[in-house]
């Protein structure tokens, strides 16, 4: 029933009581109220508390400048579990891109897990550093093809009464994969452009599909760039599940662990007992966010 809202709505999420945040528009994945209106359409009433969402800093639009304002863009709520969709190549493997979906996910306190998809494309044994990395830190990592009938059955298993989300970069195969593990959605797919080597925005909006009982999926456009909303310098390490157990260790506690002396995460890159590669990926993102610290 396609329904419409009634006015704006306040909205006292779960995890922020003190706060009342508010909000014009109901999301995929809401539970609202709604009166029938005896034309085939309803009228949302009231939107039931989140326990959860998940969201991004909106698109950048042209003309507002590097430091032009981005407004938090919130995909979906109430996730019991997201899936992110990456690719071996076409588009090409990037873990930096990967960590900046991990971090929405942990963000949110969502339980997170990979999908790397076209695994047949797989040309190198190097490339299974990445799969062995993210599993050390803790995430499931599927290996996925259209071919791999196995795997997507493992994934299917985890659907059962639950609400999952699907998101990634534009071009992975996340709309093929979803054909695959339910062919009954026939969700329309796209090939990655053959100029740029990124992929098309095949899925336009956000859509939710009943699978079965109180089992729901929610397929999500792809994007080009991920740029988790709400970040603050102090609080980014904890978004990293490797560098947790360092982080009580270092001489300053509100350590950015960027340049400060007495840094233990500097110290466990230093011996290894965190990889380079994801400290590097840290650091990009420590970058991009504007705030301040103050000591």
């Amino acid at each position: 029933m396609p329904c419409t809202l009634r006015g704006r709505f306040k909205l006292d999420y779960r995890f922020k009581k003190d706060k009342l945040t508010t909000s014009d528009v109901a999301v995929v994945g809401d539970y609202v109220e709604y009166n029938d209106s005896n034309d085939g359409s309803g009228l949302i009433t009231a939107i039931d508390d989140r326990v959860n969402f998940l969201s991004r800093k909106s698109p950048k639009i042209k003309g507002t400048g590097k430091h032009g304002e981005r407004k938090e863009q919130i995909l979906a709520a109430n996730i019991d579990c997201f899936f992110v969709v990456v690719s071996v190549d076409s588009p090409e493997f990037n873990h930096k891109t990967l960590d900046r979906f991990l971090i929405a996910g942990e963000s949110a306190q969502l339980h997170t897990s990979i999908i790397i998809n076209k695994s047949d494309l797989i040309s190198d044994d190097d490339f299974y550093f990445w799969v062995d990395l993210y599993k050390s830190l803790g995430y499931p990592v599927y290996l996925t093809s259209r071919k791999d009938k196995k795997t997507t059955k493992k994934i299917l298993e985890q659907f059962s009464g639950k609400t999952s989300l699907f998101w990634g970069p534009s071009g992975v195969g996340k709309s093929t994969l979803l054909n695959t593990i339910f062919p009954y959605l026939d969700i329309r797919t796209d090939e990655v452009s053959d100029a740029t080597n990124k992929g098309k925005h095949t899925t336009t909006g956000v859509y939710m599909y009943v699978i079965g009982n109180n089992t729901f999926v929610i397929d999500t456009p792809g994007v080009r760039e991920i740029d988790p909303y709400g970040l603050v310098k102090e609080d980014l390490a904890h978004y990293f599940p490797d560098f947790r157990e360092y982080l009580n260790e270092c001489k300053y506690n509100r350590c950015t662990h960027e340049h400060e002396p007495g840094c233990a995460i500097i110290r466990a890159v230093e011996e290894e007992a965190v990889s380079v590669e994801r400290y590097e990926s840290y650091l990009r993102i420590l970058d991009t966010i504007e705030d301040k610290i103050e000591y």
